[in-house]
C-alpha cells in the first residue's frame, strides 16, 4: 500500500487553518477557566459546547470514532481522552483539557494542563518539563529539519528530569481532517524521517508521565491512565512549518515557569546540516 503523502497548505488554506487555530485556542482558554473545585467534568464539557455554539463552530471530537464528549477532560493519572462525567474537580488536581474544533471545514486542535489550587513541587516540575518540551519541539518545525529531530527533542528533554513519554499515543498532521499524515510521536531518532517542508501543519502534543511510560485503557474504552497511577501531563499546539521559523497557530501565553532550583535542560545536539539535504 502506498503511504499517504504529508499535506502541504498554501494560500487561502493557510488562512483557513490560521483562523481555525485561533478559534480553537480561544475556546480552550474559555474552557480552562471553567476548571474550578467542585465542578464536575460533565459541567466543564457542557460549558465547552456552549462556547462552541456561541462561536459558530463545533467539536472535532464529538462522535469521532464514537467519542461521546465535546472535549477531552483527563485528571491526574489520566493521560488523555477522558470523558466528562460525575467526577468532581478537587483542589490539588491537574486537569488536562484537549479542545478540537471544526470551523469552516478546518480543524483547530490544542491542549493544556490546568492546575487546581496548590500542587506539590514534583508535579509542578512535571508540568513545566512537559510544556518546555513542547516548545523545544516547535523549534524544529522549520524547513530542512527531519521529523525525527522534532520528535526526539521531546524525549531528550523530559528524560533529563526522570520522566517518560507515552508511546501508544502521538501527535499528528492536521488540517481538513483531525488526523492527517504524518504521525508525530514524542520520541525518535535525530536525522531520520521525512524532511519537514514549509506549509506542513503539525499537532505537536507531548504526553509525559512522572513514572512509568506504560498506560492502560479504562472500561469506558476511551480514558487512558498511567499503569502506576502517577500523574501525567499534556500540552499541545498546532504549528505551521515555516521556511525560516515555525508559526504557532493556537497562540496562548505559556502556563508554566521553570521552578526554583530546577536546572535548565541541556539542548539536543542538532544534526549535521549536510544530513538535512
Amino acid at each position: 500500500m502506498k503511504k499517504e503523502k504529508i499535506p502541504i497548505k498554501r494560500g487561502r488554506q493557510i488562512e483557513h487553518v490560521r483562523a481555525s487555530g485561533r478559534l480553537g485556542a480561544e475556546i480552550l482558554r474559555r474552557v480552562a477557566q471553567e476548571i474550578q473545585p467542585g465542578r464536575t467534568t460533565q459541567e466543564v464539557d457542557d460549558a465547552a459546547l456552549q462556547f462552541m455554539n456561541e462561536a459558530g463552530c463545533k467539536s472535532a471530537f464529538y462522535g469521532y470514532r464514537g467519542f461521546p464528549g465535546q472535549v477531552c477532560i483527563s485528571l491526574n493519572e489520566e493521560v488523555v481522552h477522558g470523558i466528562g462525567g460525575k467526577r468532581r474537580i478537587q483542589p490539588g488536581d491537574i486537569v488536562k483539557i484537549d479542545v478540537g474544533i471544526i470551523h469552516n471545514g478546518w480543524i483547530g486542535d490544542n491542549a493544556v494542563t490546568v492546575i487546581v489550587g496548590e500542587i506539590d513541587a514534583e508535579t509542578e516540575k512535571l508540568l513545566w518539563a512537559t510544556e518546555e518540551s513542547l516548545y523545544a519541539a516547535i523549534e524544529y518545525a522549520r524547513e530542512g529539519f527531519r521529523l525525527g529531530d522534532l520528535c526526539a527533542s521531546v524525549e531528550h528533554l523530559v528524560q533529563q528530569y526522570g520522566y517518560t513519554v507515552v508511546r501508544e499515543f502521538v501527535g499528528h498532521g492536521v488540517g481538513r481532517r483531525l488526523h492527517e499524515e504524518p504521525q508525530v510521536p514524542n520520541y525518535g531518532t535525530p536525522g531520520t524521517g521525512p524532511r519537514l517542508k514549509e506549509g506542513m501543519v503539525l499537532a505537536i502534543e507531548p504526553m509525559v508521565n512522572m513514572g512509568t511510560a506504560g498506560v492502560r485503557m479504562l472500561d469506558d474504552n476511551w480514558t487512558v491512565e498511567t499503569l502506576d497511577r502517577r500523574p501525567s501531563a499534556h500540552f499541545e499546539h498546532m504549528v505551521l512549518v515555516g521556511k525560516d521559523a515555525p508559526e504557532i497557530l493556537t497562540p496562548r501565553p505559556r502556563r508554566m515557569t521553570r521552578p526554583t532550583g530546577v536546572p535548565e535542560p541541556e539542548p539536543m545536539i542538532e544534526p549535521d546540516p549536510e544530513q538535512l539535504v
